[in-house]
């Protein structure tokens, strides 16, 4: 794994301390739980922008309804 030095404001350690203390070895995880929801966000975003750019016509959906209509949850067999 890699290390990232990042300076925060006063107000914005504070606030993680009350969120998520290093005492309790939380604030790590939190700190990569942000950064992946923000990335997330972020690809999210761009992909959206994408489709506003160049929007999907009528019938270039990959999603057929009939397939998914016929469809059944798979059955357990019990092992004897």
């Amino acid at each position: 794994m890699k290390q990232v030095l990042v300076e925060l404001t006063e107000e914005m350690m504070e606030r993680l301390e009350r969120v998520a203390p290093g005492r309790k070895r939380m604030r790590a995880a939190f700190i990569r739980d942000a950064i992946q929801r923000a990335l997330d966000a972020e690809e999210e975003s761009r992909t959206e922008a994408a489709y506003r750019r160049v929007p999907q016509g009528e019938g270039t959906e990959w999603f057929d309804p009939a397939v998914w209509d016929g469809w059944r949850k798979p059955t357990r067999r019990r092992a004897r």
